[in-house]
């Protein structure tokens, strides 16, 4: 097991772009670490930079206290998981999982050890002497991870190992890559675009975008406490709503109605430096509506009518979708999300803004027909105009 140290590491390549740009992070011996944000932010180059796949331009990388800037991939003691599962088609499992020891020379014994070993870490045991054609997706990224545990590597890498399988064999996977990190405690990070698989995977998460890294922290934490709207609105699903919102004094006058400001909201906002009148964008997440006749009445609500345009059942919840009478917010990282989410060529609601609440599965809400809905205010984010950033959490 290893530390992992990125130190002011940027990579540039040839024609100027920048793909990761001066990024710091601290990996932690025994870490399950994600990096998540949409196509094209460097996540995959940050992975690759470990692997010595990719060169590093300026920075050190360190691990497991050595700087490894300019050692081969071989000697870096790595193993690393990619999205194809890049087996050997006329080999058995058994000989798939033992390939890299056996080219290391190590005794044929030892080998059958550790890959009976990694077989039953990984229920593959029943499948040794098979092929991997005879296989299902899943025993197949099975077998591509066994590959990497019997080499007993200072760290795992994983690039979007998952990806490749369909939506039902990709939850249960992500229990058995949970299962399998807990187990070994070897230092793991793992790369992908599914916020989902960052949610419920990682110890920590470290949002990227455009080469940078915007925050890490906590699943927990990247949801309830984001730093700015690149987070709030790539983490969680639906994703946040942003209304433009003004505030005044103690209130906030958004679009919905105007609302008092939760006592902590007023505390955060004055060590930032006052409340003066000014333009924010208020984000609220999906959840944080109901049906106001199902939701008992509490201080930190706001009340309001709208007409419903459509409902999605999910069967234990409802998702309901309203127009609400203001021009979409605009800025550089909503954008980004937008394009990520494939919604930017997307026809726009006139000079509407589409909402959406996640209600109880028993509010009797209607397509075209008027509801009243409440909005607890206390989760109540926002964020400044001009730069992104959050202006309700702690620097």
């Amino acid at each position: 097991m290893a530390e992992i140290q990125f130190k002011e590491i940027t990579k540039r390549y040839p024609d100027g772009f920048e793909a990761v740009k001066a990024i710091d992070l601290d990996i932690r011996d025994g870490e399950f670490m994600i990096l998540v944000g949409p196509s094209g932010c460097g996540k995959s180059t940050a992975l690759r930079m470990i692997a010595g796949l990719e060169d590093i331009t300026e920075g050190d990388l360190i691990i497991g206290g050595e700087r490894v800037n300019d050692l081969a991939p071989r000697d870096r003691d790595i193993a690393m998981v990619f999205q194809n599962y890049a087996l050997y088609p006329h080999m058995t499992v058994r000989e798939n999982m033992g390939f890299a020891l056996k080219l290391g020379k190590v005794d044929k014994t030892e080998i059958d050890r550790q890959v009976t070993e990694a077989a039953r870490i990984l229920d593959l045991e029943q499948h040794l002497e098979r092929k991997p054609a005879n296989l299902s997706g899943g025993q197949r990224q099975r077998v591509a991870m066994g590959r990497a545990i019997v080499r007993d590597p200072k760290a795992f890498l994983m690039d979007e190992p998952l990806s490749n399988l369909d939506a039902k064999l990709r939850v249960q996977m992500r229990t058995e890559v949970a299962r399998i990190q807990k187990r070994l405690g070897t230092t793991m990070v793992y790369v992908t675009h599914d916020q989902t698989e960052a949610m419920t995977l990682g110890d920590r998460v470290a949002v990227m975008r455009a080469g940078i890294i915007q925050q890490v922290d906590t699943p927990a934490n990247l949801y309830d406490h984001p730093a700015n709207l690149f987070v709030a609105g790539f983490i969680g699903s639906p994703s946040m709503n942003f209304l433009p919102g003004r505030l005044e004094g103690d209130m906030v006058r958004m679009p919905i109605g105007d609302a008092q400001l939760p006592d902590h909201v007023r505390s955060n906002l004055q060590r930032e430096g006052g409340q003066g009148a000014r333009d924010v964008i208020v984000g609220v997440r999906p959840e944080h509506f109901e049906d106001a006749s199902i939701a008992p009445e509490g201080p930190d609500q706001l009340r309001f009518r709208t007409k419903v345009d459509v409902v999605e059942s999910m069967g234990s919840e409802l998702y309901v979708y309203f127009d609400i009478a203001a021009p979409e917010v605009e800025l550089d990282q909503l954008s980004d999300l937008a394009k990520d989410a494939g919604m930017e060529d997307l026809p726009t609601h006139g000079e509407g803004q589409q909402v959406v609440a996640r209600l109880s599965a028993e509010s009797k809400a209607a397509p075209g027909e008027e509801i009243e809905l409440t909005l607890e205010l206390t989760n109540m984010k926002l964020f400044a105009t001009d730069s992104g950033k959050s202006m309700t959490e702690k620097a």
